[in-house]
């Protein structure tokens, strides 16, 4: 059914292919001006608070990963658990604690519980390709922080098993599904972001030319050189997709950076740059980044975002989005239920004080771990 209805979409011009299955994700809500809290800079102390009450209403100590909702009424989806995973190394890069790497740790074991040991050949636990991605960009990050082998070996195993079925060795670029149907910029370009890590770790320079030959790829594909949008997907000879998402916007910044770390081009940096001008510029009312989603796993897009924004601050050393990204993250924690200390995918309104999502209470979160307060 779900193939179905993919293939259907497609027909009629309706498709919206991103990361979550049966996956397509809504249109981006029109951009409307919207109401934003004169707020209080937040603090490390609030960054604290914050972590510690997202653990509280969704992590799964059992599982050892996150639920879906306050309601706990499952475990998140399969790619978002790789994105909470970030969030923990997050955590642990900031206060270098040894019980946030103990949680570091035991994500990876929650993860090998849940998900069949990283069995990448289990075509019913890793049902499409860009999830894979996720969790292969993750595990080469978590053994570069922790230097854990079976981390490294993990996600080498998965990035292989990658890109033996899903690049395109005719046309260039990666597939997103296992049918072929599409390539989206939510596996091509995560997929540099995991070849340039490897490369990084490895020393093994097939990872780096596989990461410029996929950023090509894409570049010529999904980017719009003059403008820095990001497409979401280009299906067969068809003109690119282009619906602005902001994790799309993120990796390519990310894998415009990491390229130019290891190249030392520029041309990959000016790219980051375009693409976050874009973002800001044209994504953003009064400044805020878009809500994006309406209670599913869209809500996660802008911790991803938050990633790769703050790789370009610190990394690219483009300090002139510091001051956008912190006013984001004081809106948004001015507006959590204060209650729970819960965030919104909308931070410029109130958090419910009803059910949320995980996804959706998860950018601010992020963002208060990797961004600094502005005072």
């Amino acid at each position: 059914m779900r193939n179905f209805f993919y293939t259907l979409f497609f027909i009629l011009g309706l498709a919206f292919i991103g990361c979550t299955k049966p996956y397509h994700l809504p249109a981006p809500q029109s951009l409307k001006p919207v109401p934003v809290v004169q707020s209080a800079n937040f603090t490390l102390k609030d960054a604290d608070t914050a972590y510690t009450a997202f653990n509280s209403y969704f992590y799964n100590p059992t599982a050892r990963l996150y639920y879906n909702a306050t309601d706990k009424s499952g475990i998140g989806a399969i790619w978002t658990q790789a994105i909470y995973w970030d969030l923990a190394m997050d955590v642990y890069e900031r206060t270098k604690s040894p019980s946030q790497l103990t949680m570091v740790n035991d994500m990876y074991a929650g993860g090998a519980n849940q998900y069949d040991n990283y069995n990448w050949n289990n075509q019913t636990t890793w049902f499409i390709y860009d999830d894979m991605m996720w969790w292969v960009t993750a595990l080469a990050r978590a053994n570069q922080l922790t230097g854990n082998t079976a981390y490294l070996q993990n996600a080498v195993a998965g990035f292989n098993h990658v890109w033996a079925g899903s690049y395109d060795s005719v046309d260039g670029g990666m597939f997103w599904d296992f049918q072929h149907s599409g390539k989206n910029a939510c596996i091509n370009y995560p997929t540099v972001i995991a070849a340039v890590r490897l490369y990084q770790i490895t020393k093994d320079t097939s990872y780096l030319a596989k990461a410029k030959s996929i950023y090509a790829w894409s570049k010529a594909n999904l980017f719009n050189a003059t403008s820095g949008e990001v497409a979401d997907h280009k299906i067969g000879n068809n003109p690119p997709g282009y619906q602005d998402y902001t994790y799309n916007q993120g990796t390519a910044i990310g894998a415009g950076v990491m390229l130019y770390q290891v190249t030392n081009d520029a041309t990959y940096l000016a790219d980051a740059k375009l693409a976050a001008d874009y973002t800001q510029n044209k994504m953003c009312v009064n400044g805020i980044l878009p809500a994006e989603g309406d209670f599913n796993e869209q809500g996660v897009l802008k911790a991803i975002f938050a990633q790769y924004l703050m790789m370009l601050i610190n990394d690219g050393g483009q300090k002139q989005y510091l001051a956008w990204i912190q006013k984001n993250v004081n809106s948004g924690w001015a507006n959590r239920d204060k209650a729970r200390n819960l965030t919104y995918r909308n931070y410029a309104v109130a958090c419910p004080t009803g059910i949320i999502q995980s996804y959706e209470a998860s950018s601010v979160v992020t963002l208060m771990q990797i961004c600094p307060p502005s005072q």
